[in-house]
């Protein structure tokens, strides 16, 4: 809440204006007056309980509210207790009123709701850690634990959590930065898993503009100048489509749209490619009518509407997507082909039903309506065993906040393939799941006397990693138990979780081992165990909330590794390969009197690069304070570093680069090449980056195949600057169709 001060004129215009706007869209969701009224009445209420009080922006308080309604009803598809709950959401806790209050003016449910999203907002704010490792992970169980007794707890959270995004701008930079991170790592998964496709791109963009503001632009930029051009094709690409489907006697609308700046971000990122290389940049939604008054189903009239686009363009058969047959398991029902325009640019088409746009549009809430219409049973049973996984690993005692924050987003992030079983049961399990995960996913008491499988009738270990169409025999000994090693292979975590029971009983021999391997290890990289090596592994391995048993049991049970020892160790004690700080010093041997890296606390700290995602002096970098007073860089986008802002705001910092007079100080970035091979295109590459740029290469790795060459290299550069230079110039040798910057 900001400062107390009058309205103006202006004010009370603007309140009434965005008011009325969400009453025009509040009232398509009212059924009768009486509901709309009380829609009224928790305006009024909420207007005159934050009276008077502006946010960090300046306008007035009320304003917020009414925005996150207005998602809630516009953007989710919820009904008016909804909407009165997201008026009401905030005045528990930032007024007098109570509970209480509220049950008695708007009822039960009403007060329920808003009693809910009080409990997530007072731990979300709470910055005193002392008493506890990680306030933040206990309030993702709390809002987890919502879903307990009303999922319209997290929609509204979302919408609520959107419009602080869409405001984020003017809150402080380390507060940016813990918002967007929490963002990304829970609540886009959440948004994603839930189907609001809509809340979940607009959230990644904001994230991207704020993490990533040069790629934002550039790809923003490249999006507008692409649509400017190629919309005349688009245009022509549809008329015929238009024109097959009226003669075919469909009832239809067509929409255009663009890939998200977010999406054509993480694609570039994840695939090592350019914004050019990007064919489906474009795509045409065909949302029509299904025909009721005939036997064919909805999948049939999709699949006719396939087969006459299909007639009038060719397609791309390897990126056809069938998710009308078998929807995802957030409920998302259409067909998608990519085809090949007349002007020679790939189009992906996507094709639904009315019903199945609204369930794309609004997710979980459409599902809710259309189940009361005797539609989509079985998606909606989807979506109700996904909350009741949650659940079950909420209720667990053994998790802790910290586990249960990194199980859920592994959860919300993963992708289901569909397998079989002996007799022939379509079953759905995570991408990546091994047989013995499968086992453990048809009964504990399988997975634990499992001893090997069939898969397709072939005979396969345990660790086999299982790909859509397998069918999956599971072979028992009664004499079989689960061991350790079983930790390394097994994907889901239902199955991590038995393996873990059953080691419990085993824990103080896993104890033993662990320290042994600790103790050993330590020692022959020159290091004592002690309570400061203790701490620094706990720290390093995130063993936040325990003993040091608990890390010596992950190790000696297999679930932590000791592969990055050396490292670990290193960058404590200041060796090589550590802190930036002691990298630079000038000639009289005291340090220059400008850091490469400074931060709000004077520059005391020491810096250390994070080998996750490897910034460098231009990258927009944040930093993470350790207990010994070190700070860890990573660039803002890295996945970890989302991670650890989910986890400890306040560990937060926001360090600044800065140039410092030397410049002996370099840093280790990969480039990844792609082009036509050619005699001498090797050496070319070479004698460009070492004479003419100077720059040190440390590793070349080279492939051709069938005159196509790909691999990378990992070279040294001083800042930013350097390596765009580089790569520009790279891109002129005769051959090389891309070059791009991608993770070591």
């Amino acid at each position: 809440m900001g400062k107390i001060s009058e309205f103006t004129q202006q004010d009370h215009e603007v309140i009434a204006r965005d008011y009325a706007d969400l009453k025009e869209a509040a009232r398509k969701r009212c059924s009768n007056v009486k509901e709309l009224e009380v829609v009224q009445k928790a305006f009024d209420f909420a207007n005159e309980a934050h009276k008077g009080v502006r946010r960090r922006s300046g306008e007035p308080y009320i304003l917020h509210p009414i925005a996150v309604a207005k998602i809630v009803v516009s953007n989710i598809g919820l009904g008016y207790k909804s909407i009165v709950a997201a008026l009401l959401h905030d005045v528990v806790e930032d007024t007098d009123y109570t509970v209480d209050d509220l049950r008695s003016l708007f009822g039960d449910k009403v007060a329920t709701l808003v009693e809910g999203l009080t409990k997530i907002k007072t731990v979300l704010d709470n910055e005193d850690k002392a008493q506890q490792k990680s306030m933040q992970a206990e309030n993702f169980k709390r809002i987890l634990l919502t879903l307990n007794d009303d999922v319209r707890v997290v929609l509204i959270k979302l919408a609520d959590r959107l419009h602080n995004c869409r405001t984020i701008e003017f809150m402080p930079e380390h507060k940016r930065d813990k918002i967007l991170s929490e963002t990304m790592y829970i609540f886009i998964p959440l948004a994603h898993r839930l189907g609001l496709y809509g809340v979940k791109s607009e959230m990644e963009d904001i994230w991207l503009r704020y993490k990533e503001p040069d790629a934002f632009n550039d790809i923003s930029e490249k999006i507008n100048r692409n649509i400017n051009d190629k919309d005349k094709e688009i245009n022509e690409f549809i008329v015929p489509i238009d024109e097959a489907l009226k003669a075919a006697g469909f009832k239809f609308e067509i929409k255009k749209r663009v890939k998200t700046p977010y999406s054509i971000w993480h694609k570039m990122a994840t695939k090592g490619i350019t914004f050019e290389q990007i064919y489906d940049l474009y795509a045409v939604r065909i949302i029509f009518d299904p025909e009721k008054e005939t036997t064919e189903t909805e999948r049939d009239q999709c699949f006719h509407v396939f087969s006459i686009i299909t007639g009038l363009y060719r397609y791309k058969s390897d990126r056809m997507r069938d998710w009308v047959s078998h929807p995802k398991n957030n409920g998302y029902e259409a067909l998608h082909c990519t085809l090949m325009s007349r002007t020679g640019i790939w189009i992906e088409v996507q094709i639904r039903t009315r019903r199945m746009n609204d369930i794309a549009e609004k997710g979980i809430a459409a599902h809710w309506a259309y189940k009361k219409d005797g539609f989509a049973e079985d998606n909606e049973s989807e979506m109700d065993k996904w909350i009741a996984k949650v659940k079950e690993i909420i209720v667990s005692q053994d998790v802790s906040a910290l586990e249960l924050l990194d199980m859920v987003h592994n959860d919300l992030i993963k992708t289901d393939i569909l397998v079989f079983t002996q007799k022939g049961e379509q079953r759905s399990i995570e991408k990546g799941a091994t047989a013995l995960d499968f086992a453990y996913s048809i009964h504990s008491e399988i997975g634990n006397k499992a001893i090997a499988a069939k898969v397709n009738l072939r005979l396969v270990p345990l660790s086999y990693v299982l790909k859509t169409g397998d069918q999956i025999e599971i072979i028992t000994a009664e004499n079989e138990k689960p061991k350790r090693e079983w930790l390394q292979f097994t994907k889901t975590a239902k199955a991590k979780k038995f393996i873990l029971e059953h080691l419990k009983s085993e824990r103080r021999e896993s104890v033993r081992i662990g320290k042994k391997m600790v103790e050993e290890q330590l020692d022959a990289i020159g290091y004592k165990l002690n309570n400061k090596t203790e701490n620094i592994l706990m720290e390093s391995y995130e063993v936040f909330d325990s003993k040091p048993e608990e890390l010596y049991f992950r190790v000696g049970a297999g679930i932590v590794k000791l592969t990055n020892l050396q490292e670990i160790m290193a960058g404590s004690s200041g060796k090589k390969g550590g802190w930036l700080s002691q990298w630079f010093k000038s000639k009289d041997g005291k340090k220059d009197k400008d850091y490469i890296i400074k931060d709000d606390n004077s520059g005391e700290h020491r810096y250390v690069i994070a080998s996750c995602c490897n910034p460098i002096p231009g990258d927009s970098v944040v930093g993470f304070l350790a207990s010994d007073g070190s700070v860890t860089l990573h660039k803002r986008s890295c996945h970890t570093a989302d991670r650890l802002a989910s986890k400890f705001g306040d560990k937060i910092v926001i360090p600044k680069w800065e140039y410092a007079q030397s410049q002996n100080l370099s840093f280790l970035v990969r480039l990844s090449l792609k082009g036509f091979d050619r005699i001498g295109i090797i050496n070319d590459i070479t004698r460009y980056i070492s004479f003419v740029m100077s720059v040190n290469i440390r590793s070349f790795s080279l492939s051709t195949e069938d005159g196509i060459f790909s691999g990378h290299i990992d070279l040294y550069v001083h800042e930013m600057g350097d390596l765009e230079k580089l790569m520009k110039k790279l891109r002129k040798i005769e051959g090389i169709q891309s070059v791009v910057r991608t993770d070591l």
